[in-house]
């Protein structure tokens, strides 16, 4: 896996865990939020073996709040509350709007200012070095998932990911 791949920012589960599942994905993207559940549930059900890392990869061109939703959650990450915000922005992506990203803040404690708007700016490298590493990895679409630096292919069901876990160890 690259440098600019491994990257690991955000991770669910334990940091250390052998294998990688890395996700591209896109805040305001249906299938991400269907293949979550899935996802944390490999993590959890991993016995510390599995951690997942997640890359932002808006899809801007065709969901209008994607970005300024990766934005508030790199915002919140900085407070450690990314997957917080991760969560519930994934379960409202019909209320992603600047005054549902403030609302969201506010709701995990959070100052409204820095996670929506000018104050969220800030972040925009860091989404952008993650879509740029997405581009470099072929991304085109999302969610995007690589097992150990190998690139998923298929439905990304349960059994599936494991089998491809287990193929990896």
């Amino acid at each position: 896996m690259t440098e600019s791949l491994a990257a690991e920012r955000h991770v669910y589960g334990n940091p250390d865990a052998p294998v990688a599942v890395l996700e591209f994905g896109d805040l305001e993207c249906p299938y991400c939020r269907a293949v979550a559940p899935t996802l944390r549930e490999l993590v959890d059900t991993s016995d510390g073996q599995v951690r997942l890392v997640w890359r932002h990869f808006p899809l801007f061109e065709v969901h209008p709040y994607a970005l300024s939703a990766a934005l508030a959650a790199e915002a919140a990450g900085l407070h450690g509350k990314f997957w917080e915000m991760h969560d519930e922005l994934l379960r409202h992506q019909d209320r992603l709007a600047e005054a549902d990203l403030r609302a969201a803040a506010q709701a995990l404690g959070l100052d409204p200012s820095e996670v929506a708007g000018d104050g969220a700016q800030v972040h925009a490298a860091a989404v952008s070095a993650d879509y740029a590493a997405g581009i470099d990895a072929g991304v085109r679409g999302t969610p995007t998932i690589f097992v150990e630096g190998t690139r998923f292919q298929g439905k990304p069901t349960l059994d599936r990911l494991r089998e491809a876990v287990a193929a990896v160890r």
